[in-house]
């Protein structure tokens, strides 16, 4: 229940609020990708009136059809959240019938690494003149802190064709003005242990009442919500989570990479810290950072903290050790095949795994996209396989044009690669049907073969 009951709210913030307790509100999500679909069918589910909006055509369509784009999310579902109302539209006049809008949209960076927020400037300048008095806008898209209150609402607010101006902090109810919040989208993908609803959402608004308005909304369909003073403290609250495990996973590479050279186990040793019941939480090596957040958000803050002539010393080594590890993969297949007198130039190569994450259909980042170009470039002919891609085309920063290749005849390549460790795979029989098995995840863990090199 919201904290604001008592407050004379304008009729129109009153009757918004109102429908947003009792979940009979109009929501619209702008953006039906791996965060704004997921949320979309929770809202569905929950018993709004949901519209999701994307100027992908072949996304709508799909979603019309009753068919799902996401392999973790079944058709059943969309047909389910179709069933109770939910619908897709690549029309954004639609958003003037809406009491909230969430605009959940990509923020990646730029081929020299600054921030690339032309997705949230193109959205609000197509939401804004649909703007409604009295509507919540929120920014689901992670970010630096400052970006909703310094590229988003003064557009909202230049655009919008009603004249409407984001409700001012520090003053009572105002008519003829709008709501802006920021909410960092938790996803994460392919986790079965903790149920989407039980993430806490961090809810920070421009002003008191649309911290309020957001957290009712989102305390529709998680568990609960928690309430910080800002939108810059909310954009600062999801960069702080991601250059955590930024820099925790560099600290595990870079000792993986020692603890090879001095011919130890670096997951074993992880395990063994693990059991300590207090101050340590296990991290875990890798090929490299995948996925749109850990790869990409600590470079955020390190742009923005420039303006104030600050150095993030943390942020940027982390990212050089973990931006390094695909070369350290390289290197270690080189080892490997050089152990069976065998050349990288011209050596066929069969890399399991291009998704960045085990058990999911999701491209975005994958150390192996890196992986694939280093090989090529020293002369490797490589194929891959994945069973949740059977093509791999052209990307933000790639352009493969590659089939998966089916496991048969092992045999046939002079390595066997494993970037991302899907449960899907037999790693025994693969190890026994391969000349050479070159491991980057510890998928190969309890298997004793000459042929397997950990790197």
């Amino acid at each position: 229940m919201s904290t604001l009951s008592q407050v004379a709210l304008p009729k129109i913030a009153q009757v918004r609020m109102t429908r947003l307790e009792n979940r009979t509100a109009k929501i619209g999500v702008i953006g039906l990708g791996y965060v704004g679909l997921p949320l979309s069918l929770l809202l569905s589910e929950a018993g709004f009136k949901v519209t999701g909006f994307d100027i992908d055509t072949k996304k709508v369509t799909d979603l019309e059809a009753g068919r799902s784009y996401i392999f973790r999310i079944p058709a059943e579902e969309i047909q389910s959240a179709r069933a109770q109302g939910f619908k897709a539209t690549a029309d954004f006049a639609g958003l003037s019938d809406q009491d909230a809008i969430i605009m959940c949209v990509p923020t990646p960076l730029t081929e020299h690494r600054e921030p690339d927020l032309s997705y949230v400037e193109n959205t609000a300048k197509a939401a804004a003149p649909w703007l409604q008095e009295g509507q919540l806008v929120v920014l689901e898209s992670t970010t630096y802190p400052g970006t909703t209150e310094d590229l988003m609402i003064p557009i909202l607010e230049a655009e919008n064709r009603n004249g409407l101006k984001v409700q001012s902090k520090g003053t009572a109810a105002e008519q003829g003005v709008f709501y802006v919040a920021f909410s960092p989208e938790r996803e994460d993908p392919g986790n079965t242990t903790v149920a989407r609803r039980d993430i806490p959402k961090v809810v920070g608004g421009h002003e008191e009442i649309a911290t309020e308005l957001a957290a009712v909304m989102y305390e529709g369909i998680f568990t609960r919500s928690v309430r910080v003073s800002s939108t810059r403290a909310a954009e600062m609250t999801k960069l702080l989570e991601n250059i955590y495990r930024c820099v925790n996973i560099a600290l595990v590479n870079e000792l993986k990479v020692l603890a090879l050279k001095m011919g130890m186990d670096i997951w074993e040793v992880i395990d063994a810290a693990a059991t300590k019941p207090f101050g340590f939480h296990p991290f875990y090596p890798g090929p490299g950072l995948g996925g749109h957040c850990i790869p990409i958000d600590p470079f955020y803050l390190s742009w923005k903290a420039k303006e104030y002539d600050f150095n993030t010393r943390f942020i940027e080594l982390a990212g050089e050790v973990n931006e390094a590890m695909p070369a350290h993969v390289v290197q270690y297949v080189a080892k490997g095949l050089n152990q069976n007198k065998k050349a990288v130039n011209g050596a066929r190569i069969l890399m399991l795994g291009m998704a960045y994450k085990k058990d999911i259909d999701d491209l975005r980042e994958s150390p192996s996209l890196t992986v694939i170009e280093l090989l090529r470039e020293q002369g490797a002919e490589v194929q891959y396989n994945d069973p949740y891609f059977p093509t791999v085309g052209r990307g933000r920063h790639y352009n493969l044009n590659m089939t998966c290749t089916p496991l048969d005849d092992l045999g046939q390549y002079d390595c066997v690669l494993i970037m991302t460790d899907h449960t899907d795979y037999d790693y025994k029989d693969i190890v026994s049907k391969s000349r050479l098995v070159v491991d980057s995840r510890n998928a190969t863990k309890g298997i004793k073969s000459e042929k397997i090199v950990r790197c």
